[in-house]
């Protein structure tokens, strides 16, 4: 039981399903007439220059549905709270100070609910799956609950009703401050020592075995540099081998100083010459990075996690893509505080910061052609990745995440096949998503989640509850 849902009665059902498609994006070509069958979740077989005969769902264009590699779902509740200036000069360290006063007033039966209303707009913004980095543990006074696994359950709970894939990734998070400062104020709900961190998962990969989906996993997450010390740091990377294992990095200057003063040496400089990064790993924002630093994160099969709109919405800077990926590096993308949830407004902006920094166009495109198209494979690949999760292609044997586009709507109705995926990104929102399937799971018809009425009217009440306090 999670609260009062128990998670087997919400899942979403994931029918045998056949799915026709006018246009179908494989692998990097456009083809026409495609009908994409699904079994038990994944896709079972794929037949091109076919009839609509037979199919359950008619589908304009289809193509293989992001991964969202960096979430944290309560902040969904803090949108718009943070955005009034203050005596002093803002950043993102005054934010800090909001949010931390914010989860004071959660409660899991609040975490449950704007988990599920951020799950679902992730949904609807083209997003299948998800990474929650999830460090909100404790109660309001820094105690464990009876079930130490209680806000982690709340979290599988809202993938269960939202039919959203999910890698959870629990967060480690010991220290209040580089230095292995002690935990203060907020901070006390998201303290964990090593052993009971360790615990903790072995509470949530239970639960999962037991109710939760095929496709949900669990990895790990120390929360940062500042969080954790060296040597917690290597005791985790040694106890958790071989799952997704995510970090914040190098997200703002004043951080990185901090860790050169303490460890003398650079965030990511740091990282890469004590632990063996490797493919498992996703370094979240890397914001700032000399160019050593990037080619030895570009060489280790690393993925960079960013978050444009939440990166832009702190002032945490502009990441070096251009460069990274000169190196060879590998990205995804994520919603982090879900200010805006939204899967083209994050590679939108990603391409537009490049392009202000550069003042030039078209400039993640390593290639001709579409600068859309690239952008978009490029974080299928990364984020799927970074979630260990074996999708980010129309193939047989991958889980059927796939998005559908009404190409006759209006951002899109002048485009040529081709052309698609640049309109959606540039020029396109959630409105020209029609379907979306979540490992088969049919989550979105018609632009709307099957479950929005419910879940919006619980996020509703909780929030009406919690404008009164904060």
């Amino acid at each position: 039981m999670y609260g009062n849902m128990t998670v087997m009665s919400t899942h979403i059902n994931c029918p045998r399903t056949s799915i026709f498609a006018r246009h179908c994006l494989i692998q990097d070509v456009f083809h026409s007439d495609v009908r994409v069958d699904v079994v038990d979740g994944r896709i079972s077989h794929i037949e091109k220059a076919t009839t609509a005969s037979g199919a359950h769902v008619q589908t304009d264009m289809l193509l293989p549905a992001l991964s969202n590699l960096h979430s944290h779902t309560f902040q969904r509740g803090m949108a718009g709270m943070t955005e009034g200036r203050g005596p002093h000069p803002d950043s993102f360290w005054t934010w800090r100070e909001v949010m931390y006063r914010f989860v004071n007033h959660l409660s899991p039966d609040d975490v449950e609910a704007m988990a599920a209303q951020a799950f679902m707009e992730m949904q609807e913004a083209g997003f299948a799956a998800v990474a929650e980095f999830h460090y909100l543990h404790n109660d309001q006074w820094g105690q464990a609950y009876v079930n130490p696994a209680e806000m982690s359950n709340r979290i599988l709970a809202a993938a269960a009703q939202t039919g959203i894939g999910l890698t959870h990734l629990p967060v480690l998070y010991c220290f209040g401050g580089a230095g292995e400062k002690p935990l203060t104020g907020g901070q006390l709900r998201f303290g964990k020592t090593l052993d009971e961190f360790i615990a903790l998962t072995e509470f949530v990969r239970a639960t999962l075995l037991h109710d939760n989906s095929a496709d949900c996993k669990i990895g790990v997450a120390p929360h940062s540099l500042r969080a954790v010390s060296p040597q917690i740091l290597v005791q985790a990377a040694s106890a958790f081998l071989d799952v997704p294992f995510h970090m914040h990095i190098a997200e703002q200057q004043h951080e990185v100083n901090e860790i050169l003063d303490w460890l003398k040496a650079r965030p990511v400089e740091w990282l890469m010459n004590m632990l063996p990064v490797d493919d498992h790993w996703c370094l979240v924002h890397a914001t700032h990075l000399t160019e050593a630093e990037m080619n030895l994160l570009a060489g280790s099969g690393a993925v960079v996690g960013l978050c444009p709109n939440t990166e832009a919405n702190l002032g945490d800077g502009i990441f070096g893509a251009v460069e990274f990926l000169s190196a060879n590096g590998t990205f995804g993308i994520g919603t982090d505080s879900n200010v805006a949830i939204s899967a083209s407004g994050e590679l939108r902006l990603l391409e537009y910061g490049q392009r202000l920094k550069k003042r030039a166009r078209n400039v993640l495109a390593v290639a001709e052609g579409s600068t859309g198209l690239q952008i978009y494979k490029k974080a299928l690949f990364g984020s799927a990745k970074a979630l260990g999760r074996q999708s980010g292609e129309i193939s047989v044997g991958s889980w059927a995440d796939l998005m559908a586009l009404d190409t006759k709507c209006d951002q899109l109705c002048a485009l040529r096949p081709e052309q698609v995926i640049d309109g959606f990104v540039f020029a396109g929102d959630k409105n020209a998503i029609t379907d979306l399937w979540s490992a088969g799971r049919h989550c979105i018809k018609q632009g709307q989640h099957i479950q929005r009425d419910f879940i919006s009217k619980r996020y509703r009440s909780v929030m009406a509850k919690l404008s009164a306090k904060f």
